[in-house]
């Protein structure tokens, strides 16, 4: 039996407690510079439960991307374990890394990343090319998820008929579409006016609670933050609590 104490003094038993989605332990991200080594991340230990929405915030240089770069399985770690859902990425060659992210992480990114010369639809479908899926399941996964984020009637029209917002609830309609275990934003309000990030905002919101979505976002600001469960300080890549 695993038995923890509150604040309040009170023995609390956590033998029935679900383990972490997201357990990081002991991660440290450094580069080398001839014979300089240039920290980035030092010791880290998080943990981030499913269904959770967390904000990594901090000043620039902080290491804040480099965290949710590590966690989505873009880059690797110096030293450290980060398993997720059970599973040590770190362990995994660069084939296998590439298939589990392919399944398991839904990308949000600042500049929405969506490719000009396709549709909505198509940038939305092009994650299950890499599937299995045939043609008709991908076309309904591909049709709810433009529902999901109120662009159905957007289907056909490419990135520069677009909004910004339209265009970032486009890369949102692509990050759902594998069903992904994790979604990471990456400041996905950096680009956008104050009306429209509200309104991507609020959309995420809804992923999080209605879909019961775990997201990690990066962001700046302190208004995107609010909408988060948690908030995450890194200052010179360390946790500040």
């Amino acid at each position: 039996m695993i038995v923890e104490v509150a604040a309040a003094g009170v023995a609390v038993d956590r033998s029935g407690v679900d383990p972490p989605l997201v357990a990081i332990r002991n991660l440290s991200k450094y580069y080398i510079r001839g014979d300089q080594v240039i920290p980035v991340l030092v010791d880290i230990d998080l943990d981030v439960n499913a269904g959770d929405f967390v904000a990594l915030m901090g000043p620039s240089g902080s290491g804040k991307s480099t965290l949710l770069n590590l966690i989505a399985g873009i880059d690797k770690p110096s030293s450290g374990e980060i398993s997720i859902a059970g599973v040590d990425i770190t362990q995994l060659s660069d084939a296998d890394l590439a298939l589990w992210r392919s399944t398991n992480v839904g990308f949000i990114f600042q500049f929405y990343n969506l490719m000009p010369v396709l549709t909505a639809y198509a940038n939305v479908e092009l994650p299950l090319q890499l599937t299995s899926l045939g043609r008709r399941e991908r076309r309904e996964r591909v049709e709810t998820a433009l529902a999901l984020v109120g662009l159905t009637d957007r289907a056909t029209h490419r990135p520069n008929e677009l909004s910004g917002g339209q265009q970032q609830r486009v890369a949102i309609a692509r990050a759902l579409i594998t069903d992904p275990t994790l979604i990471v934003a990456d400041e996905p309000t950096g680009d956008l006016d104050r009306a429209t990030a509200e309104e991507i905002l609020g959309l995420l919101e809804r992923l999080n609670r209605e879909l019961g979505k775990t997201i990690v976002m990066v962001t700046h600001d302190p208004k995107a933050a609010e909408k988060a469960h948690r908030l995450i300080h890194l200052e010179k890549g360390v946790l500040v609590h």
